[in-house]
């Protein structure tokens, strides 16, 4: 590029955000209007920086998809501006919140990258910084004039993954996130490892559409041995139910008791859909490998394949969202849309 990119920080909230105050020690909203003063090290990137919060910084237990739409169209109306874009997030629910984006995004041809800490920013241990500073520089990595990244990421503790298949499995160390079904696109060491061959092919001649409506009204069920009619019936008669996730055993195992195939059927016989993801971090649903799921063949459930539950879940809202017909849903969700699953 002839000038350096332009780069919009986007605050949402979270622990990345929060500094200590010197007198109390409490945690308080960081200034993002003060980042180079506490980052100093942002100087010597290659690009401009710019900030944008939100009024009311949001701890991530109560991230929803209004918020997931907030996001969106800070991005939606900057699109043309910057040239790349940070979104800062706590981590508790940071896979879904960049799971939703990157669906809410087609046509996306430029960097969104995610990011957070396990520390605050102003802690002597801090892993903010890092994570920042390699966020901001991968958002804004060009090749031939181009950005080297075209969908949206999550970056945390050197590794820059597919934000749609990433998980958090670790709530204590600074590595609190895992891809196990889609190797990273980026390693940073000494210097930034682009794995070219992994990265989504965007079409640069279509336009960003920003999609904006989820339906929230799912249910997301975890198999469990012991797992009863009673309870199943309750949750399942839900009234304003219009889809259903089950997190299932192994390759999409479910138990074969007639109780539990009627609630299931009396679901899918008013064209909801459900479903089928694995409760393992890594693999893929199979149901063709075990007996005891010949009959939820027939009736229409919907295999997730190898997605993680994070993305079958904001898949599921905005595609309800779409008003998808029943009879399209099937094909279209087990269909890979932004490199969720295979």
């Amino acid at each position: 590029m002839n000038t350096k990119p332009n780069i919009l920080l986007i605050y949402t909230g979270g622990t990345i955000g929060m500094i200590k105050d010197s007198e109390t020690g409490a945690l308080q909203n960081f200034n993002f209007d003060e980042l180079l003063k506490f980052i100093p090290e942002l100087n010597l990137l290659e690009c401009n920086i710019a900030s944008h919060s939100f009024l009311k910084p949001i701890d991530s237990s109560n991230m929803n998809p209004t918020f997931w739409v907030e996001i969106g169209t800070i991005i939606e109306d900057n699109y043309n501006i910057y040239d790349g874009f940070v979104v800062l997030h706590g981590s508790d629910t940071m896979s879904y919140t960049a799971s939703a984006l990157s669906f809410m995004l087609e046509n996306l041809t430029k960097p969104v990258i995610f990011t957070g800490s396990q520390l605050p920013i102003g802690d002597l241990r801090t892993d903010a910084k890092e994570n920042l500073i390699t966020s901001i520089q991968i958002a804004s990595l060009h090749k031939d004039n181009k950005p080297v990244i075209t969908e949206v990421g999550l970056y945390f503790e050197y590794k820059l993954y597919r934000a749609n298949r990433t998980t958090k499995v670790n709530a204590e160390h600074f590595e609190a996130f895992d891809s196990l079904n889609y190797p990273p696109l980026i390693i940073s060491g000494v210097n930034l490892s682009v794995h070219f061959p992994v990265l989504l092919k965007p079409n640069w001649n279509k336009k960003l559409v920003v999609h904006k409506n989820f339906e929230s009204n799912i249910l997301l069920v975890k198999m469990f041995p012991g797992i009863n009619e009673e309870a199943i019936n309750y949750l399942f008669s839900y009234p304003n139910l219009k889809g259903l996730v089950l997190e299932t055993y192994g390759s999409g195992n479910l138990t074969n008791k007639t109780w539990f195939l009627k609630a299931i059927k009396k679901i899918t016989n008013k064209n909801i859909p459900v479903i089928n993801v694995t409760q393992c971090f890594g693999g893929s649903v199979d149901m063709s490998i075990y007996n005891t799921n010949k009959e939820y063949r027939t009736i229409g459930i919907i295999s997730g394949k190898d997605i993680t539950t994070e993305a079958a879940i904001t898949k599921l809202m905005l595609m309800l969202g779409q008003n998808v017909s029943a009879k399209d849903f099937k094909i279209k969700f087990e269909t890979s849309l932004r490199g969720e699953m295979k």
